[in-house]
């Protein structure tokens, strides 16, 4: 019975059934409990479906508002496109495209399962590997953002948890063929998410470290993985030139994303109110000035705000980064006194304790002499200050969450193995 049951938990077939069936069924409650033509219409009606819809009806890539504004870098191309084909196949805003769309987005966060579960093997063994995938099965965001939100954030989670697996297995491979799928992987993910810029350096000097302390060449792998990169990424680099007449590498929006959380009328909590897709005045500056002009301001303003108002900016800060860790709210233990919701305080409770895990579990691979600990940390340490220096969403963390929870169960590993050490002793 012992061999059945762990045979059974440490199953990635079991755990990627379970995943995907909470998923699907959260989906068939969702479609449920809201009007069809409500879920055909409004989770598109933000950028990335605004942008799919203007690439669907032939007008390129543009009008991320709604209206027509002419050309964008709003964001990289991969995720409007995704959505543009899937309208172009099922229909601008009908419910089959939003069943399509949804989809998608959970089959994206079932798959994730699988590196998470063979890079915890690689790293702390198969307990922790299986404790990490079902930690990510049952998660609470990853059950509810792709199905309420069509945006990159489950295939980004997908894609991180493969870049994460493919870094840690690369470590020990001197094969060119390896160095340069690790770069397509990179390419496409820049494409889909460019806030994981920030990690790629990192990584890549990881790498070269470790095939330093390994006595290993690696100059010219780590120069084909980032000629690859660059290869992938020159297209849209090139499109944006041509269109806008400057160097726009990936995306234009840091600079309005920037200004919406510093500036005057920021509030602990974000709201949207000032953002071009509700404020007309804002819309009508950007299509007066064009969009690099209107982001070149709008940073400049935001800066200027940071630098002049640094006891508001430390303020901001600190509720940003609360706000990350627990899921959207700036007021955690408020919130969960106040707010009579079972299942908020539930994914409040799961958010904070993943956050805490990740804490306990970089500790502990660093305590180990993990080799591993660096390439693990440097995802919760450094891709949330893009998101601490602007605004927080909840789904901002889903991409880095795969590793977060990756990091939790090897602290639960490590905790319950102590346990079990101290209990051997004592018998």
């Amino acid at each position: 019975m012992k061999k059945a049951f762990r045979a059974a938990t440490t199953s990635l077939w079991l755990i990627l059934l379970v995943a995907l069936l909470l998923r699907v069924g959260f989906l068939w409650q969702y479609q449920h409990d809201h009007p069809r033509q409500a879920v055909s219409v409004v989770p598109f009606l933000f950028e990335s479906g605004n942008i799919a819809h203007s690439l669907a009806i032939g007008q390129g890539f543009a009008s991320p508002f709604r209206v027509n504004t002419g050309p964008t870098a709003w964001m990289p191309p991969v995720y409007p496109v995704l959505l543009a084909a899937i309208f172009q196949i099922f229909g601008p805003y009908t419910f089959n495209s939003f069943l399509a769309a949804a989809l998608v987005n959970i089959f994206c966060a079932t798959l994730a399962c699988i590196p998470i579960f063979f890079a915890g093997k690689r790293i702390a063994g198969l307990s922790a590997a299986s404790t990490a995938a079902w930690l990510w099965a049952i998660f609470p965001n990853a059950i509810l953002i792709p199905v309420e939100s069509m945006w990159d954030a489950s295939l980004s989670a997908l894609l991180v948890a493969t870049i994460f697996w493919a870094t840690i297995a690369l470590a020990k491979s001197q094969r060119f063929r390896n160095w340069a799928a690790y770069g397509f992987l990179w390419g496409f993910t820049l494409l889909t998410n460019a806030t994981l810029m920030a990690l790629l350096p990192l990584l890549l000097a990881w790498l070269a470290y470790s095939a330093h302390k390994q006595n290993r060449k690696c100059l010219g792998n780590l120069a084909l993985s980032v000629a690859i990169v660059l290869l992938c990424c020159a297209p849209w680099t090139i499109r944006n030139y041509k269109v806008f007449h400057t160097f726009v590498p990936l995306r234009s929006g840091l600079g309005l994303q920037l200004w919406l959380g510093n500036n005057d009328n920021t509030q602990d909590i974000f709201r949207a109110e000032r953002h071009p897709i509700y404020d007309a005045a804002e819309r009508a500056q950007y299509i007066q000035t064009g969009e690099v002009a209107y982001m070149h301001e709008k940073q400049t303003t935001a800066v200027h705000y940071m630098l002049s108002h640094p006891a508001r900016e430390t303020h901001l800060v600190t509720r940003r980064i609360i706000s990350f860790w627990s899921g959207g709210t700036p007021t955690p233990l408020k919130d969960f006194l106040n707010v009579d919701s079972t299942w908020f305080r539930f994914v409040l409770l799961f958010n904070l304790l993943a956050a805490s895990g990740a804490l306990l579990g970089a500790i502990f691979l660093i305590r180990r002499g993990s080799p591993f600990w660096f390439p693990a940390a440097i995802f919760p340490l450094v891709f949330p200050w893009a998101y601490y220096l602007s605004l927080v969403l909840p789904r901002y963390r889903l991409p880095i969450d795969p590793v977060i929870l990756l990091l939790t169960a090897i602290a639960l590993e490590s905790l319950f193995r102590g346990k079990h050490v101290v209990r051997l002793n004592n018998a």
